[in-house]
């Protein structure tokens, strides 16, 4: 299916970038999120009619993400929960709570934003988690996992 970038789109294309992409991801995400329109000609003719519209608040979304990005530079979590003698966690550390510790220091960032690479943490460590504001703007935060 051919859809409009309506906003840039990780590894997908930037904005009025016309891909293709296979039907369900366009009407199960893409279209209902806002984020692209079907190719058709109309809808071609619509997008260049308000496309320095798009561009608008496509940058002011970019700037909103990198003033809420200057937050969140250098920051260091520190998450006390149960565990086990050898370190295991009772449970788990997972985006939520994340997305809660990190609220707790006074930056607003949703749960769907913050990014485990390798799946949620269930041991005593240090781990690196990216907290992705924007597709174009991704801040490292560094996460201590301790036992209370």
């Amino acid at each position: 299916m051919n859809v409009i970038l309506l906003e840039p789109v990780g590894n997908l294309g930037d904005l009025g970038d016309e891909v293709i992409v296979k039907s369900g991801f366009a009407r199960n995400f893409l279209i209902p999120q806002g984020k692209a329109v079907r190719a058709t000609q109309a809808n071609r003719t619509v997008f260049e009619g308000k496309r320095t519209e798009i561009e608008r608040v496509a940058g002011e979304k970019l700037e909103e993400a990198r003033s809420r990005a200057v937050g969140l530079e250098g920051m260091a979590l520190t998450i006390m929960v149960k565990a086990g003698e050898e370190g295991k966690l009772y449970g788990s550390v997972g985006t939520q709570d994340i997305a809660d510790a990190i609220a707790a220091e006074g930056v607003v960032v949703e749960r769907s934003e913050v990014r485990l690479p390798e799946g949620i943490i269930r041991a005593i460590g240090e781990y690196q988690v990216n907290v992705q504001l924007h597709s174009d703007v991704s801040v490292p935060v560094a996460l201590a996992v301790v036992a209370e």
